[in-house]
């Protein structure tokens, strides 16, 4: 185990360094000067290259890629080029916010998902199954920013029941937990249903049942056991997407993350800031996606000695 570990440490690091480099490279072919926007088209050209002089953005782009890296092993991202303020200080403001999101959109797929799968797979062909289905249908075939609105509509417009946008209590965080948890759920859904499908066929199943245990303990105790593997895949996978889907959910509700940055960032021209946001998102995925091998492994045993022969 503690081989198998290291590996995937290592592959971990070897892509957030990869990443590190390739965001550096595509934020720097993105159109338009930092330097222009912060002084305005009338400022004087001497103006122009005293600032950038002092931002470091005359020098080569191999020199500026690693006082970059330095700065990352000393976690030392800079500063804003809007604000002034260090970028250190402006994430650890936003990713909480994010972080909050997304558990509680984690939490509602989870909810959401697992009896509906486990309904569809104890009573396949009927109206149950079926019922679950369309909703995953119509949870993966609605995006976000269309998703969005319509709760916006009924529950914030026509009901009254949530605030439109903004954080303002745990009744501003359920409409969009709602909109980024419902599209989870309905892939985790359909995983959790035929996972459970497929093991509810194995020998020891009927073997359960031939011993008078009831059909919740069965599915509780045996089935769901081997049928919620491949589904920590999917979670793990999905949890990364997550992440990447709240940028548009922020935006529509205003929620004050990462994501939210992150178009700020972009429309400021904020360079720093947006290396570092999309280092954070693409450093969660990575963390996430390393985490969901370790368990599956830890879980799976033959995985991890598969791994190690």
């Amino acid at each position: 185990m503690l081989r198998f570990l290291a590996s995937r440490i290592l592959s971990a690091l070897v892509v957030v360094a990869g990443v590190a480099c390739l965001v550096f490279l595509l934020i720097h072919l993105v159109p338009g000067d930092p330097v222009e926007v912060m002084l305005g088209e009338s400022a004087r050209p001497a103006d122009r290259e005293a600032l950038r002089q002092a931002l470091g953005l005359d020098k080569p782009i191999p020199v500026q890629l690693l006082e970059y890296f330095e700065g990352l092993g000393s976690l030392d991202l800079g500063e804003s080029l809007h604000s002034k303020r260090p970028i250190v200080d402006i994430l650890a403001e936003r990713i909480p916010v994010t972080a909050q999101l997304a558990l509680a959109a984690l939490l509602v797929a989870v909810a959401l998902a697992i009896p509906l799968g486990i309904i569809a797979a104890v009573r396949p062909r009927s109206g149950y199954d079926a019922g679950a289905m369309v909703f995953a249908v119509l949870g993966v075939s609605i995006p976000n920013f269309v998703m969005g609105p319509l709760l916006i509509l009924v529950f914030s417009f026509w009901l009254g029941w949530f605030p439109v946008s903004g954080k303002e209590g745990f009744g501003s965080l359920i409409l969009p937990a709602l909109t980024l948890g419902t599209a989870m759920s309905a892939i985790l859904a359909r995983m959790v249903r035929s996972s459970l499908l497929e093991v509810m066929r194995e020998d020891y199943i009927r073997t359960a049942r031939a011993k008078g245990l009831g059909e919740f303990q069965v599915i509780t105790h045996h089935a769901m056991k081997n049928a919620t593997l491949p589904v920590i895949t999917i979670l793990g996978l999905q949890l990364g997407t997550l992440l990447g889907g709240a940028v548009i959910t922020e935006i529509v509700f205003s929620w004050p993350g990462v994501g939210q940055l992150t178009i700020e960032s972009i429309q400021n021209r904020d360079y720093p800031v947006l290396q570092a946001c999309v280092l954070v998102i693409s450093l969660a995925y990575v963390v996430v996606n390393t985490l969901t091998d370790v368990f599956y492994a830890w879980v799976d045993p033959r995985i991890r000695i598969g791994e190690s022969a």
